[in-house]
């Protein structure tokens, strides 16, 4: 726990960096725009199945462009955002996360020798494989919701976190480890990374908060992974 939470602080306290904080604007600018994104293309969805002029509870009258405008939408987004930040914080990582790294490592870990980025084809087959996923479990996961709505938002931490700090690590490990060696420390650590990620899904789910979550996971996982591979050498 100590480790997760001085890769966070450590994480937070280089936020005042010119390079990071260009990096955090352009994530933030982003993810709020992809939230939008998904946000339209959930209305489309509700107005092409249920109709133009449908009624639905909370909502009300469906017109897809006229909601999406509306101040109700912008709380209604914000609302849905618990949600809808999950993938788009998976987007926002596989994006960023290079630049983040090298960010935290030339500030924190400047020894460290250079490394080459990942090439767009590798990086976008992981968006992809892992957006899947995330998509696919956080939509069957609205059944264990409806069961077991009393510890609901308990579910949601755990499974995104889960699915969220592997990824974050799976990334930042690879980049000096590979692909395997990657999977090899996450294995060794899982029950670190997994708190670790649930500690970073609980603020995907606060509303405006969680727009700062992907830059900043991205970050407080490069501490993370360095910390661990430095126990690893010295144990």
């Amino acid at each position: 726990m100590g480790l997760i939470f001085s890769s966070f602080f450590a994480a937070l306290g280089q936020i005042g960096d010119r390079r990071f904080l260009k990096v955090l604007g352009l994530g933030v600018a982003l993810t709020l725009a992809l939230l939008v994104g998904a946000y339209a293309g959930l209305l489309w969805v509700i107005e092409a199945m249920v109709g133009p002029e449908a009624q639905l509870p909370l909502i009300g009258k469906v017109t897809w462009l006229n909601d999406l405008l509306s101040g109700a939408s912008f709380i209604l987004m914000l609302i849905l955002s618990v949600f809808l930040m999950v993938p788009v914080a998976s987007a926002i990582t596989s994006l960023f996360l290079d630049d983040v790294a090298k960010a935290v490592e030339d500030v924190h870990y400047p020894e460290l020798p250079a490394v080459a980025r990942v090439s767009f084809g590798d990086g976008l087959r992981d968006t992809l494989n892992f957006l899947g996923v995330l998509i696919l479990a956080n939509t069957l996961a609205f059944i264990l919701y409806a069961i077991f709505s009393p510890i609901a938002l308990f579910i949601f931490w755990g499974l995104n976190g889960f699915l969220l700090g592997r990824e974050y690590f799976t990334l930042v490990a690879m980049r000096r480890l590979g692909r395997e060696g990657a999977v090899k420390l996450r294995k060794q650590h899982l029950g670190t990374i997994w708190l670790a990620g649930a500690l970073m899904a609980a603020p995907l789910s606060i509303p405006l908060i969680n727009l700062f979550v992907p830059i900043l996971g991205a970050a407080t996982f490069t501490h993370l992974y360095h910390g661990l591979r430095s126990k690893a050498a010295s144990g």
